[in-house]
């Protein structure tokens, strides 16, 4: 445990996107601590197979525990040297928060304040939060930008990765923890999520049951590659947020700050409609699905578009994986996983 110095948290490690960057960040020799309660809002047998690829590996702590936990929380972060953070851990989906509103409240504002609390104490050097596209919301000039005003949400799930950025920004500016918040538009590959549309739409497809295409197949969403993703991610952790000295409040400019707070969108910049992604599926299966035709849910956007400059510039990266790419390599993934 000679790198101690460099012992970062990692929440939601048994999610989609916590799985792949506690992989990637171990691949290179850092120290995790992978924190996650291991809920049931999808099959936890997944999570759990997700976990069990990463307990062997060298430099990995598991520690199971629910954010909203005030006091296993600040035990945490008392007991262990963590210098960054990567907080992934989240009450995720749209349509969910329709049903279940106090979800996302406990996990989503009560998790999170929970760890501005512990990096604020242990003085972290970074904290990269998870927010999401689904904070434009009402807007419709695409790409959507980080400069653009986000204030019109039409989910109680987007309203609450809104109030993260607000949180993470009120703690950059007063306590000077470099925060950096990443908008992840449409995440899609092996070991994803079960309630996401291509794991949905996989499944039924092979099984021969019909899927449910919202919006009448009109959606468009930048559907974005987990490696694309990932690399995101840890650049950006190594990225330290910075203020923007020409950040002035009488123009107060939405995507910086005064402060060390950051925001990026990281989308592929490709939007893609849903009834080309169903063929590009439906080709690397070697089925066709057969389509019901629904409107627009509640609480859904009908496109997603990232402008991806800002992090291009600031961090040297862009994700560049085409749909043609990632689906076989995801039905790759399901057909092994599931013996199919």
């Amino acid at each position: 445990m000679a790198a101690l110095k460099s012992l970062t948290l990692v929440t939601g490690v048994a999610g989609f996107i916590g799985f792949h960057v506690t992989r990637s960040l171990i691949a290179r020799g850092d120290q995790i601590i992978g924190l996650d309660n291991v809920n049931d809002y999808y099959d936890v047998r997944l999570k759990e197979a997700r976990l069990a690829q990463l307990t062997p590996l060298n430099g990995f702590q598991f520690v199971k525990l629910d954010l909203a936990n005030r006091h296993g929380m600040k035990e945490l972060f008392a007991e262990h040297p963590i210098r960054r953070v990567v907080h992934l851990a989240a009450q995720a989906g749209v349509r969910y928060s329709l049903v279940n509103p106090h979800a996302y409240t406990d996990s989503n504002i009560e998790g999170f304040m929970n760890i501005l609390e512990g990096c604020r104490h242990a003085r972290v050097e970074h904290l990269v939060y998870a927010s999401s596209s689904s904070v434009y919301g009402g807007n419709t000039q695409m790409p959507f930008s980080i400069h653009d005003n986000v204030d019109h949400p039409v989910s109680l799930y987007a309203a609450s990765k809104k109030a993260n950025e607000l949180m993470a920004h009120c703690y950059a500016h007063l306590y000077r923890i470099p925060c950096t918040g990443l908008r992840f538009f449409t995440v899609y590959g092996p070991w994803g999520r079960p309630d996401m549309a291509l794991f949905l739409f996989t499944k039924a497809i092979l099984e021969g049951k019909p899927i449910e295409v919202f919006n009448h197949g009109k959606m468009r969403r930048d559907f974005t590659y987990i490696d694309d993703i990932v690399e995101g991610v840890v650049r950006t952790l190594d990225h330290t947020a910075q203020p923007n000295p020409a950040w002035s409040g009488d123009k107060p400019e939405a995507g910086t700050s005064s402060a060390p707070a950051r925001i990026y969108n990281i989308g592929n910049h490709q939007p893609v409609e849903l009834l080309h992604f169903i063929d590009v599926l439906e080709r690397t299966l070697g089925k066709k699905a057969d389509m019901r035709l629904m409107p627009l849910q509640p609480g859904d956007v009908p496109a997603t578009y990232a402008d991806i400059d800002d992090l291009a510039r600031d961090v040297g990266f862009k994700p560049s994986t085409p749909i043609e790419v990632g689906i076989p390599r995801f039905v790759e993934w399901y057909r092994d996983f599931y013996k199919i």
